[in-house]
């Protein structure tokens, strides 16, 4: 038995047939190894059939989900178990149905019984799962084993190849049997890193290949595991006088099944490296289009052939190289630490990507929800603009819940040799604010400090068809990853530009008479003169002016000479690498535990500070009484910041968070010398990093 279609499955419960029943064995393995929490537990039976074990763990004291994809097994579920309570009986695909219906606090124990072997995209389904499991939850697993099956029934098992896929990436493994069925118990999902690798060295003089990226409908990129051991990019060498497209398009059949046209193949990137001292080209080919039913074409050189999700990409185990920079070509960052190897992009005209799984408008659309009933988007351009542009595929290396988070969550995606973020995603709160500030009508022109791409396609779409962005970044990387999003998800009425976009827009990209609008996405100081030179009279600018270490997005409006201040947004960006970047000296006390930040001029001289830091607690009144709002200690910070000469900040490195003025009573709290808590006199800065 081994049905691929839905169909069949609906019939084959329709027909009362069932699966092997749940053994005593099975039963007391669940107890011992999987026993529920005190207080009580959540349960998910993936794939419950007709319920039998959905039933089981109800009576240990579970809640349970039981989804199935089949109305047929669910009916008969509730015919046969309707008196149990704790069940809730769901129709879902966990390979294709948005996740909503599931628990959103997660699961303390997931299982899978006789129903992983029909699992197509095997390793992206275990990795969701892992990441909805509870502190101590476990995955269990339970699955014939391909030696005891019969050949004719092989499609049901796990041969132990498969097994050793599955258990790889979970701190801990145990193997346990039930008169002949394996019961793998999970936990711990770490991941499996990811590693670029080589295959055996070659006889040949130089190498000539091409590497298909292919995605599903759901923006999923297709993988093969192979008999070496690694993943893989379907592709191979050219032959005869074949263009690489052409190549592309034929490995493609041969190796899945998957059928596509030459025209529909994009040569993006080529890459130059080495594989044990030999040469080697490879062509990165973009296929957009493609037909047929995905199979395992050559079965002595691959095990099977998945869809796999971006952001699960870091962590897929090993890879080969070429196929790992291949990924990287077309998605930027999502893959971390990858060998050198040299990058020639191709300028190619081709169409954006379409596809996305039915979770991520979901998501986004509760995200805009959230961002309209919090008053940061008032007008209809760029309500419209964050319910329809995809910011996850913007931040391809995160998951769908963290790319929509809602809150003051920014995706981090570039860090600095120090930790230090240097780019990232704001929060979709603060880009609406700060798009809402400028005031654009359709058609508007506009310049934005920063790359990455979503904030650029916002303000793109809430301009309308004849709106334009020009996006400067002084860094290549990002400005390379901006072009190939956009490529790949934007409308095409953004252009990134790598400059310091300090010193503006490039004079032949800047409107007659200047850009309607213009937006900083990083933390600066000061204001450069190219932003009011090339702002259009009446235009607006919207910049986070850093004062003392305190930031405000303070919306400025061009009249003649001079930029009026209209508005400000509290927030908190990147800081600036162009040429108007200063560093700001810090100096430590206590031994790093404390230290002193002068963001605005040179640090002055502090002795005395860490005796009285070490000394008996004082309080002394100011006089000064403030209510509980925010806005009124915004206020005295600025106050502080811009009028008291040598002021400076205390940051503290511990954690958890202490009161600064009571730290010499405990000093020996655990050190994270990456996560600052700063503020004065122990109060944190409000609002958290956020960026473009």
């Amino acid at each position: 038995m081994t049905y691929t279609a839905r169909d069949e499955w609906e019939q084959h419960f329709s027909d009362g047939k069932n699966f092997r029943q749940l053994g005593e064995r099975e039963r007391e393995l669940l107890a011992e190894y999987a026993p529920v929490p005190d207080g009580g537990g959540r349960a998910l039976d993936v794939g419950c059939g007709t319920g039998e074990l959905a039933a089981y763990l109800a009576s240990l004291g579970y809640t349970v989900d039981a989804i199935d994809f089949t109305d047929s097994a669910r009916a008969r579920a509730r015919e046969e178990h309707g008196d149990v309570e704790d069940v809730r009986w769901l129709r879902l695909d966990i390979e294709r149905d948005d996740p909503a219906p599931l628990h959103e606090e997660g699961y303390n124990l997931i299982t899978l019984r006789l129903m992983y072997a029909f699992v197509q995209d095997r390793g992206r389904v275990v990795h969701g799962l892992g990441e909805r499991l509870r502190d101590g939850g476990a995955l269990v697993v339970i699955t014939p084993v391909a030696e005891n099956t019969p050949e004719e029934r092989r499609g049901i098992a796990l041969d132990e190849d498969e097994i050793a896929v599955l258990a790889a990436g979970w701190k801990t493994v145990e193997r346990l049997d039930a008169d002949g069925l394996a019961v793998l118990v999970l936990r711990g999902p770490c991941h499996a890193g990811i590693r670029a690798v080589e295959k055996r060295p070659t006889t040949a003089h130089a190498l000539t290949g091409a590497l298909a990226v292919v995605t599903d409908d759901a923006g999923r990129v297709l993988l093969g595991r192979s008999r070496r051991g690694m993943l893989e990019l379907p592709g191979g060498k050219t032959t005869g006088a074949e263009d690489f497209a052409t190549a592309a398009v034929r490995e493609l059949s041969e190796e899945t099944g998957l059928v596509a046209d030459p025209a529909d193949a994009y040569v993006v990137t080529m890459l130059v490296d080495d594989s044990h001292g030999i040469p080697r080209l490879t062509a990165v080919v973009r296929l957009t289009t493609w037909t047929g039913t995905l199979t395992n074409a050559e079965e002595d050189k691959f095990d099977r052939w998945e869809f796999f999700d971006l952001h699960a990409l870091a962590c897929v185990g090993n890879i080969f190289a070429p196929a790992a920079s291949a990924l990287d070509a077309v998605w930027p960052g999502v893959i971390p630490d990858l060998p050198p190897v040299v990058s020639y992009p191709i300028a190619a005209d081709r169409p954006p990507v379409p596809g996305e799984p039915a979770e991520a408008a979901r998501l986004r659309q509760a995200m805009a929800q959230m961002v309209i009933d919090g008053g940061w988007a008032p007008s209809e351009p760029v309500r419209d603009a964050l319910r329809t542009v995809p910011r996850h595929r913007f931040a391809p290396e995160v998951n769908l819940a963290e790319a929509y988070d809602g809150g003051d969550r920014a995706v981090i995606t570039r860090r600095d040799a120090t930790g230090t973020a240097i780019s990232s995603v704001s929060a979709a709160w603060l880009q609406a604010r700060m798009i809402e500030s400028l005031l654009l009508g359709p058609g508007a022109i506009v310049f934005e400090a920063g790359s990455g791409g979503y904030n650029a396609e916002l303000i793109a779409h809430a301009t309308g068809p004849d709106g334009r962005v020009v996006s400067v970044d002084i860094d290549p990387w990002v400005v390379r990853r901006t072009r190939r999003f956009l490529t790949e998800a934007g409308s095409g009425r953004v252009t990134a530009i790598e400059a310091d976009a300090a010193l503006g827009a490039p004079a032949h990209l800047v409107p007659r008479g200047g850009f309607d609008g213009s937006v900083i996405t990083y933390n600066c100081w000061d204001i450069a003169p190219a932003w009011r030179e090339q702002l259009a009279e009446g235009g607006r600018l919207v910049l986070p002016l850093e004062m003392g270490g305190y930031t405000r997005a303070i919306t400025f409006e061009r009249r003649g000479e001079v930029l009026h201040a209209r508005r400000f947004t509290y927030c908190g960006f990147v800081r600036d690498q162009g040429q108007q970047a200063r560093p700001a000296p810090v100096l430590p006390l206590l031994e790093g535990a404390l230290a002193l930040r002068f963001d605005d001029g040179s640090a002055v001289d502090a002795e005395g500070l860490e005796e009285a830091l070490r000394a008996r607690r004082h309080e002394v009144a100011t006089g000064v009484t403030m209510g509980a709002a925010d806005s009124y200690f915004g206020s005295l910070q600025l106050y502080a910041a811009t009028t008291l000469a040598g002021f400076c900040r205390l940051a503290s490195h511990l954690e958890p968070a202490v009161d600064v003025t009571g730290i010499a009573k405990d000093r020996e709290g655990p050190r994270r010398p990456r996560d600052h808590r700063r503020g004065v006199i122990g109060l944190p800065d409000p609002r958290p990093d956020q960026r473009r």
